[in-house]
């Protein structure tokens, strides 16, 4: 009955210190998302966050209201440009997507402004960057508007 007591001791032990540092992990990793939400940008008040393996996407959705320039940064691991995200209109109605941008035809930016004309539902997906060599990670994404 006792080693059953410490192995599962042992075990809980060893699953907190795994969440402190998958923690840790992603508070830096937002840090470094959420630098660039600076003025005259303002944050939504949001932090999307998503596990994600190599070759799997994140996805995360937000409407962009006419006549807003938008900030969208991300982020993941400790570095700029280690993940790659690309924004598409999507119609709820038909599930029809549209690319709108992507970060990968700009050096894999870790942030980019948008102005949309109307009003517009968009899909963010967002996935590592294979130059990375890492396996998995968070995706950290924020998003800002102009005042």
């Amino acid at each position: 009955m006792k080693k059953q007591y410490l192995l599962f001791l042992f075990i809980l032990c060893g699953l907190l210190a795994f969440n402190n540092n998958a923690s840790a992990q992603l508070d830096s990793t937002t840090k470094l998302c959420t630098k660039h939400i600076i003025p005259p940008f303002v944050s939504d008040g949001q932090t999307y966050r998503a596990m994600v393996l190599s070759g799997q996407n994140a996805e995360f959705h937000a409407t962009f209201f006419s006549g807003t320039t938008y900030r969208l940064a991300a982020a993941s691991g400790n570095t700029d440009g280690n993940l790659i995200f690309s924004v598409y209109s999507y119609d709820p109605n038909t599930g029809e997507r549209q690319l709108i941008f992507t970060n990968s035809q700009h050096n894999n930016a870790p942030y980019w402004d948008f102005r949309v004309n109307s009003t517009v539902e968009v899909v963010i997906e967002a996935s590592l960057n294979p130059a990375s060599g890492k396996d998995s990670g968070f995706a950290v994404m924020a998003i800002g508007f102009k005042q």
